[in-house]
């Protein structure tokens, strides 16, 4: 379903040294989420850029749903536009000029709104409607709270009519009971719209909800956890399956000179 083995090297003005990503992933065919956990500044962003095609990699390849997406060998990069991969940003990034609707229209056709036309707004509608946010429709992100601006996202991001959604940091902007409510609801809209996820975070209580496959982050490195809930019940709390795993790959970091 993903497969994705890039490389790619930048400078950062808050590093002292240049930041290496190094990622081998495969996705399992019976996995339906990949979840990416990691400090901050370890490459899990960079990741859903590149995938994104927000960002091209030095060297590697990524295919999605048997569609090779990057090849620096062949010379392949398809524009972001044309990857059919819906990305939630950790900010949201909704458009503030523009009504919820038509954030969302925008997102699936690229158009303003005086562009479009009865049925594409009659989509856009139908598809807020299938998230229960029609009401909001003629509202602006500055009149949204952090829960709803969180839905609109969601929304924009399924727009795209996407074969993979990125979810980058989904809840971080909410408080822990929200967070919890909204839990259930993404997990009920993956399994409605039978869309694959990758997701960002770094609450271990993100981790138990969504990790199908399970991905630890070190240093621009990562590492794979195919089946997560059978080694997470090996411990009294995610926290502490989550702690163990990160200081075993640090001690390999270590050990192979990164």
């Amino acid at each position: 379903m993903i497969s994705l083995d890039i490389t790619k090297s930048f400078d950062d003005p808050g590093r002292a040294a240049p930041f290496h990503l190094g990622i081998h992933l495969e996705m399992p065919e019976d996995s339906r989420t990949l979840v990416l956990f990691g400090a901050s500044g370890s490459g899990k962003t960079l990741t859903l850029h590149c995938l994104a095609g927000l960002v091209r990699p030095d060297a590697g390849r990524i295919v999605v749903d048997g569609n090779v997406l990057y090849d620096g060998g062949q010379g392949i990069c398809v524009p972001a536009r044309r990857r059919r991969i819906g990305y939630m940003f950790q900010d949201y990034a909704l458009f503030p000029h523009l009504s919820v609707l038509h954030n969302v229209a925008y997102a699936g056709t690229g158009l303003l709104p005086w562009r479009l036309t009865r049925e594409q707004r009659a989509w856009a509608m139908d598809l807020l409607e299938r998230l229960g946010i029609a009401h909001l429709a003629r509202l602006y992100p500055g009149n949204l709270s952090g829960g709803q601006k969180q839905r609109v996202a969601l929304a924009r991001a399924l727009g795209t009519r996407p074969s993979l959604l990125l979810l980058d940091e989904p809840f971080s902007a909410l408080d822990p009971l929200l967070r919890e409510r909204l839990r259930g609801e993404i997990q009920e809209i993956l399994a409605a719209f039978a869309i694959p996820a990758v997701i960002i975070s770094h609450d271990p209580e993100d981790v138990d909800a969504f990790a199908g496959t399970l991905v630890t982050y070190h240093r621009g490195r990562a590492r794979m956890i195919p089946d997560y809930a059978s080694l997470r019940r090996a411990y009294a709390s995610a926290g502490d399956c989550l702690r163990h795993l990160q200081q075993m790959q640090a001690e390999s970091a270590r050990e192979a000179g990164r």
